[in-house]
């Protein structure tokens, strides 16, 4: 949740995140810390290449937390927690990464370690993040799925 509000005070974001507005401020942040700005060697050119790959991390963050693309892969967050099973899952502060069978994984945020020791300990792990997970926390889907060979 911290990296969250971090972010959307990074683009002034109030409440709900807007993809037009936040491209808007995307660009305007880019433009002023964009490193080529500054000359090379200068110290403020290394502060700014720091900057704006901040900038570009918190962007597609933001954008992959955005309702509108919550809505536009809804069909396939459904698909998958319905018919896969999890693989392997790991939960750090509120954070609750879960892989799926297919190699696909989703981060959970806000899960309390109540939750998760509940779910550690349930005899269907499955069935209880499918009931009191999947729906109930903000998620992003963080890494791809794993390309066959």
């Amino acid at each position: 949740m911290k990296r969250i509000n971090q972010y959307k005070k990074m683009f002034s974001v109030e409440n709900s995140i807007d993809l037009k507005s936040l491209k808007t401020s995307y660009r305007k942040l880019v433009k002023e810390w964009h490193p080529d700005k500054f000359q090379e060697g200068d110290a403020k050119r290394e502060e700014a290449e720091i900057k704006s790959r901040e900038i570009i991390d918190g962007y597609h963050f933001l954008v992959s937390i955005a309702p509108e693309t919550k809505l536009a892969n809804a069909e396939e967050y459904k698909a998958l927690t319905t018919a896969s099973g999890i693989l392997d899952f790991q939960h750090k502060g509120q954070l609750l990464e879960i892989t799926f069978l297919d190699g696909t994984t989703y981060e959970y945020f806000g899960v309390p370690k109540k939750i998760y020791i509940k779910m550690i300990n349930s005899d269907k792990i499955y069935r209880f993040a499918k009931r009191n997970i999947f729906e109930s926390y903000m998620y992003r889907k963080s890494k791809k799925t794993m390309q066959e060979a």
